[in-house]
């Protein structure tokens, strides 16, 4: 069962759901004000819901189906009612879009509900895109060379790929160089980096000299859970190329030190 969310006039907001998500709230706050100013210029109402738990990724990817089903439910109780749930992380938004249905579908009370939230939640930058129209974004004073890398989730089960790419191309004195393997994953994978270690180590290194040979001076992406990841062994193996969140620089938000700055640095 696919529910189709309200249709709206021109001139009606849409009343979004911003979910922050965990890596955001504790590791990059940043990215979600980001998230909020470019869903308020695309015309959103946009509430936190202060109910909003993590989307259970850690307990789902590690077979303990019993937690992530609990997950579920409190997140789909906090999200069900909104027009549209937006997620500033492909990795999470997958998690909601394609994961609880099959984890309540069978539910006849919180299936329905499931399925109602799943439809309506997005990734940040594709929502901005696809859903509101949005296909440029103001010159915020914003230059230099930057390189987009592709998380897995976000590609893979969100179908986000060229929106990013489509907004970054309209801010002027940006020239985004893509990498080669952009869409390799970079070797974190939730709980797989600390199953396996070495394997994401060398996954990472290998990505940290894809980034560093384009000469950006900047890697963007849609999931602070990569970046710090890449943002880790870059600054490790003394490359100095930045990252930051898409969305802080589509936002003009890049007065803040980037991911996995040093204080003071």
């Amino acid at each position: 069962m696919v529910d189709t969310p309200p249709q709206h006039s021109p001139e009606a907001p849409r009343r979004v759901a911003l979910f922050v998500t965990c890596v955001v709230d504790f590791f990059r706050p940043t990215v979600g004000f980001a998230a909020v100013r470019l869903l308020e210029r695309a015309g959103c109402k946009v509430e936190v819901p202060p109910t909003q738990v993590c989307c259970g990724q850690p307990a789902y990817n590690s077979g303990d189906r019993a937690a992530a089903i609990a997950v579920a439910k409190d997140v789909v109780a906090a999200f069900d009612g909104y027009d549209h749930v937006v997620v500033p992380s492909g990795s999470c938004g997958a998690m909601i879009r394609v994961h609880y249905p099959k984890l309540l579908g069978d539910d006849p009370d919180w299936g329905p509900r499931a399925h109602r939230v799943a439809s309506r939640t997005h990734e940040l930058v594709s929502f901005l895109t696809d859903v509101c129209g949005v296909d440029s974004v103001a010159d915020l004073g914003t230059a230099g060379t930057v390189t987009y890398h592709d998380g897995c989730s976000g590609l893979r089960e969100m179908g986000i790929k060229q929106q990013p790419r489509k907004l970054l191309a309209s801010i002027p004195g940006l020239e985004l160089k893509d990498m080669l393997d952009a869409e390799v994953c970079c070797g974190f994978g939730g709980t797989f980096c600390v199953k396996y270690p070495d394997i994401s180590g060398e996954m990472v290194r290998k990505k940290a000299e894809t980034i560093a040979q384009t000469g950006a001076a900047m890697v963007l992406a849609g999931d602070v859970s990569c970046l710090l990841n890449i943002a880790g062994k870059l600054s490790r193996e003394g490359h100095k190329v930045e990252a930051r969140h898409v969305a802080e620089v589509l936002a003009g938000m890049t007065d803040v030190p980037p991911i996995g700055a040093a204080k003071g640095e």
